[in-house]
């Protein structure tokens, strides 16, 4: 899985790609990590976009709710777009959407 950030209009992207599971999980969190200590700051909402996301399984959902409390201790909302048909299904399932609101 592969995460990019882009900041635009005080939001800042967070693109997702790949497969979001057990394996990829560990590198991305670190890396998604950091982009969140960057931006948290300086942005007022983050945006995690799953368009190019393949699968997802409860790994990542900790991986959402593990970053939207990091960006929560700075008080920014965190959005989620995008999800395929499946991720939806996860997502709304799991209750994410009860922290995330989907745009």
């Amino acid at each position: 899985m592969h995460i990019y950030a882009k900041f635009l209009e005080k939001t800042v992207y967070l693109q997702l790609s790949g497969e979001i599971d057990e394996h990829s999980a560990v590198v991305t969190r670190r890396e998604a990590d950091r982009l969140v200590d960057e931006y948290a700051t300086t942005c007022e909402r983050a945006v995690v976009d799953l368009r190019n996301v393949t699968f997802m399984d409860s790994t990542g959902i900790g991986f959402l709710i593990g970053r939207y409390k990091k960006f929560q201790r700075f008080g920014v909302p965190v959005y989620i777009a995008n999800p395929s048909p499946a991720t939806d299904k996860i997502l709304s399932m799991s209750g994410v959407y009860t922290l995330m609101q989907k745009i």
